[in-house]
Formats: structure tokens, C-alpha cells, sequence
């Protein structure tokens, strides 16, 4: 399977599930692993898009942290 080209590794996201097993033996496959590294590109580029949108509305002409914390609530009840 072919993603983006871009976004997270399979390592780092490997990792990042395993912080979460309770089971040591849990196994992840490669298909699962892409899956999820896509996913967390979307949700990563999404935020960022939405962010940049609501500094436009409010007339920034940066983003900071303040924008994210507006946009999140909703971008939690898309994802």
C-alpha cells in the first residue's frame, strides 16, 4: 500500500500504540500500522488547516496556540 509519502513513521507509531497495550503480546500489522500513521496525518493536517482558518477569521496574521484551542473541540467530534 502506498500513502502520502509523507507524514508519520511506522516505528514512531508503533511505539505509540505499544504505550498503550495492557497485553505485552499484542501485535500490530503493517496494514494497521499504515493505517494508523495516515490517520494521525490527517487529523495532524486537518488541525492545522482549521487553525489557519480561524486566524483568518479573526484577523491574524499568525497562528498560535489560542486558534487550536478554539478549533479542537470540534475537530475531536469530526474525528
Amino acid at each position: 500500500m502506498e500513502g502520502t509519502g509523507g507524514g508519520f513513521r511506522k516505528d514512531l507509531v508503533s511505539k505509540l500504540l505499544r504505550l498503550h497495550f495492557t497485553d505485552s503480546k499484542t501485535k500490530v500489522s503493517g496494514d494497521a500500522l499504515w493505517l494508523m500513521a495516515e490517520l494521525l496525518t490527517i487529523f495532524v493536517v486537518e488541525t492545522a488547516v482549521r487553525s489557519v482558518r480561524q486566524a483568518q477569521a479573526e484577523d491574524l496574521a499568525l497562528v498560535d496556540v489560542d486558534q487550536l484551542e478554539k478549533v479542537l473541540p470540534q475537530l475531536l467530534l469530526d474525528f
